[in-house]
């Protein structure tokens, strides 16, 4: 009977083992919801007021410990000339407003109205300094003293 005793003291502590492990595996697996505190506070959020940097240079005019030499002394920027602006061209007030189609020779003929005056132009018509390049039914493209320029459909 000796025997027995000690056999069922230790399944009772092998299962007794078990048993804590498992426990502390489904405590893991399951955790318990998390009480929230939740605090009502009245403070405002204020920031810190941020305070200018302290600004300084170096000034390295000693002798070189290495070589021994004095360093050398900074070269002067040349003053450059100025440089002559061109005068700008003053714009045209150039608005493209359609196109029409001659039947007979399948010729373009776009409307543009230029400094409040509406103009007929054919590809490569000059009026006013104003050459007509190229266009389309969206857009026009213009030469005016040596700056081309494109101008779109308005309604």
């Amino acid at each position: 009977m000796k025997k027995n005793h000690k056999t069922y003291l230790l399944l009772a502590l092998v299962l007794g083992i078990w048993g804590i492990i498992a426990f502390k595996i489904i405590s893991a697996v399951n955790p318990p919801a998390e009480k929230t505190n939740v605090m009502a506070t009245n403070d405002s959020f204020v920031p810190a007021k941020i305070k200018a940097r302290d600004t300084f240079s170096i000034v390295a005019n000693y002798r070189d410990p290495f070589l021994g030499t004095m360093p050398k002394s900074l070269k002067k920027s040349k003053s450059r000339k100025g440089i002559i602006k061109k005068n700008p061209i003053p714009d045209k007030n150039i608005i493209y407003t359609g196109f029409i189609t001659e039947s007979t020779s399948k010729k373009n003929i776009f409307f543009l109205t230029i400094d409040g005056q509406q103009q007929m132009m054919s590809k490569n018509d000059i009026i006013q300094d104003v050459k007509l390049i190229s266009g389309n039914t969206d857009k026009v493209r213009i030469r005016y003293k040596g700056r081309t320029k494109t101008i779109y459909l308005t309604e």
